[in-house]
């Protein structure tokens, strides 16, 4: 019976020790959310007016691959590889969001659980401002939780479509510069050999 209750006593003792790192977690995740909602919409402003910071990186970068396959003669390996980076890029930026609409709710809850724990303890012992004090953690601690996943559940939506137009202009870029290069690869091949003879 004594292995038992020094089980619990250790137990508890993590988990009070978790509600810091816990609380902390939540503070720095309500902020995360706050500066991209703010990139959020400045994109969402900058899309509307028909600009896109991605294709503008991505069209720059295009020209520099294209200028580097000349010198090469792998054109559309190099641009197909470049490509697919890109597209990694995109799919990857938005791992952020989805890592927030998965853990602001699990932080949540452990922010509810542990101080209800407290305040159960702190119930048994007659301390009923502490116990007042924890029941308040508990519950902001849940509805901070759940609104940095709402918000962040409500962000990803929109950008996951943003990635998705992303992906068809750089494709659409990327065939674009493709046959520029080779329809200029092959105008001048008859000069070459013009020359040649």
């Amino acid at each position: 019976m004594n292995i038992l209750a020094g089980l619990e006593t250790f137990l508890y003792v993590i988990s009070s020790v978790l509600l810091f790192p816990v609380v902390a977690g939540l503070v720095l995740l309500t902020f995360w959310v706050v500066i991209s909602f703010g990139g959020f919409l400045r994109e969402n402003f900058e899309r509307r007016q028909g600009q896109s910071s991605v294709l503008k990186k991505y069209k720059k970068a295009l020209d520099s691959e294209i200028l580097s396959s000349t010198i090469s003669g792998h054109a559309d390996i190099n641009l197909e590889s470049h490509l697919q980076k890109a597209e990694l890029g995109l799919i990857k930026s938005l791992d952020k969001i989805r890592f927030v609409i998965r853990v602001g709710p699990a932080l949540g809850l452990m922010g509810t659980l542990i101080p209800m724990g407290i305040s159960l303890s702190s119930l048994a012992q007659g301390d009923m401002a502490k116990m007042a004090g924890s029941m308040v953690t508990a519950f902001t601690t849940v509805v901070v939780g759940l609104g940095c996943s709402v918000a962040a559940y409500l962000m990803s939506l929109v950008k996951e479509k943003w990635v998705r137009a992303d992906m068809r202009e750089m494709e659409f870029m990327t065939e674009l510069a493709l046959r520029n290069f080779q329809c200029v690869k092959h105008s001048a091949a008859p000069e070459v050999e013009d020359e040649v003879s």
